[in-house]
């Protein structure tokens, strides 16, 4: 944590957030919701410490980083703007991209507009857009119909940001247990429409966890509370807008060297990306060069096996001889 450096920047348009560790070439690492940089804490040291530079930024509207209401203003255009800024403020040609959720999917994105922008990719949990001749958010209206859904609930402007901003602690605490290893979320799904998502979630054991103390919840909770839930909903509410942009990218495979990083009680590879997604990475990308799954580890897995997933990403960091 010593060798942290927060710093600030106007890029794209936003006040952006981001930390700084190391020197040599650079990896991104980028988080999605409800996280902030400080997801990857258990990730920047050591991977500064094997010889690169790394940047975590708080993602569009979410953290320390500033973001339009309008969730118009969170389609790909401008997150890939956001990123290309990010390169250009930072001086550098390329990077490698690690990222979970909305930051790995801006990191895909980044690969099929700007690939050589993009030495390699490193993605966590999610492995490609999942092909749907059906818009993510009338999917999730449908399934909503049936029983509670979060993508659903987020879709309706002012619902759940007034909701989550009264209670950032509670939600906060049950999501990431809920996401967890600890628990079953798709168990989630059988709640009744009109459900909140705050009384979908689990009831969560008191902390600490064996991955999570009070001192690192209370980090995201200030942020939180400071910043509102609206920026990190809007990623949500762009979704459609998002998906139609992508209909562009179909019959091509993503170009640029690609690891990934899974774990077997991951809650998006059982619920979101079809059957078998990990032999259906060939059809997405052109260069896959390793995957791996992690035991024992749900969602959040860079923070319950933080040794195991960064010793892997800096398994295939060490490859970058291949790439370079």
């Amino acid at each position: 944590m010593a060798g942290w450096s927060h710093r600030y920047a106007h890029i794209n348009g936003l006040d952006v957030h981001y930390v700084e560790q190391g020197r040599g070439p650079l990896v991104v690492l980028l988080h999605g919701f409800p996280h902030l940089w400080f997801s990857w804490r258990h990730q920047i040291g050591p991977i500064a410490d094997a010889g690169f530079r790394v940047v975590a930024p708080d993602m569009r509207g979410m953290g320390r980083t500033s973001g339009p209401d309008d969730h118009r203003e969170y389609g790909v255009e401008r997150i890939v703007g956001d990123l290309t800024g990010l390169l250009d403020h930072l001086g550098e040609e390329r990077a490698v991209f690690s990222g979970l959720d909305f930051g790995l999917f801006a990191a895909y994105d980044l690969a099929y507009h700007h690939p050589e922008r993009v030495a390699a990719i490193i993605g966590l949990e999610n492995p490609f857009f999942t092909p749907s001749e059906e818009s993510p958010l009338t999917l999730a209206a449908r399934q909503a119909r049936r029983h509670f859904n979060h993508i659903h609930y987020f879709a309706e402007p002012g619902v759940a940001d007034r909701d989550l901003a009264a209670a950032p602690r509670e939600f906060l605490r049950k999501v990431f247990y809920a996401l967890s290893s600890d628990y079953h979320y798709l168990d989630v799904w059988r709640q009744p429409p009109g459900t909140t998502y705050i009384d979908a979630l689990p009831e969560a054991p008191p902390l600490p966890w064996t991955w999570m103390t009070d001192a690192e919840l209370e980090f995201y909770v200030a942020d939180y509370s400071r910043s509102g839930f609206t920026g990190g909903l809007n990623w949500y509410r762009a979704m459609d807008l998002s998906w139609e942009h992508r209909k562009s990218y179909r019959g091509r495979k993503n170009p640029v060297p690609y690891f990934f990083i899974g774990s077997e009680q991951d809650a998006d590879l059982e619920g979101w990306h079809g059957d078998d997604p990990l032999n259906k990475l060939h059809e997405h990308y052109d260069d896959v060069r390793d995957v791996r799954m992690l035991k024992n580890a749900g969602h959040m897995m860079q923070m319950e096996k933080p040794e195991e997933t960064t010793a892997t990403m800096l398994q295939f960091l060490a490859r970058s001889d291949e790439w370079a």
